[in-house]
């Protein structure tokens, strides 16, 4: 997968080396060069990048409104807005029109080499088609940004007796678990100890009619 980039900057030498780093960055070619959103205009049509490198400052017309007009036509290209501007009206329009991502001028290649990964790493991830589940959806929007998805705070094997108990809607007591995770019992009781300290779980205590009571445990309500 190569991502073509068009790099749009008023400034020829800037956007020579911009076009020279996505060169360097690996799943990137650069495309072309724009220093105008005319010109910008009629390289998008010509070649149909897949992602744009857009200044703000252009002498005839501002970056923001080129990236709206462009976002409103079929099959937009991505953007990663470059420039000096830090104000926050600008940046703010920046994310509302979709930009990936916003890079302050003057910033440095692992910066901008950052940023592309990210966004390859993006599309990557977004290709294909189907449902999704949350976990998906916050990995997506996290990678844009450059960190990394939420992690999973339970081990696996505790995750796995947290999980069953999910699936059982009722109470179960560690010999139970084992035999349906194919774990020992001393293991299942130690993660169901756990779970039930970390406030996962409620335990209830089973008397029979001698002997030791039952412990049983159910997933806690606010989980």
């Amino acid at each position: 997968m190569t991502i073509r980039t068009l790099v749009i900057d008023d400034d020829y030498r800037v956007a020579a080396i911009h076009a020279a780093s996505i060169d360097r960055v690996p799943g990137f070619a650069a495309v072309g060069k724009a220093h105008t959103a005319a010109e910008a205009r009629a390289r998008v049509e010509e070649v149909r990048p897949d992602l744009l490198l857009l200044d703000i400052y252009l002498p005839d017309e501002d970056g923001l409104s080129l990236l709206r007009d462009l976002r409103s036509g079929a099959a937009p290209p991505g953007c990663i807005v470059i420039t000096a501007s830090r104000d926050l009206g600008t940046v703010r329009s920046a994310i509302q029109l979709g930009a990936a991502y916003y890079l302050v001028k003057p910033f440095g290649f692992e910066q901008l080499r950052e940023q592309l990964t990210a966004y390859r790493s993006w599309c990557e991830r977004a290709s294909g088609s189907g449902e999704v589940d949350q976990a998906t959806v916050d990995s997506l929007y996290s990678v844009l940004r450059g960190s990394a998805p939420r992690t999973d705070p339970l081990p696996p094997t505790m995750r796995k007796v947290l999980d069953a108990l999910r699936r059982a809607g009722q109470p179960l007591g560690a010999g139970e678990l084992a035999s349906a995770l194919g774990i020992s019992r001393p293991t299942a009781q130690r993660h169901l100890s756990e779970l039930h300290r970390r406030g996962f779980l409620s335990l209830e205590l089973e008397y029979g009619s001698a002997g030791r009571p039952t412990h049983r445990y159910a997933v806690a309500a606010q989980h």
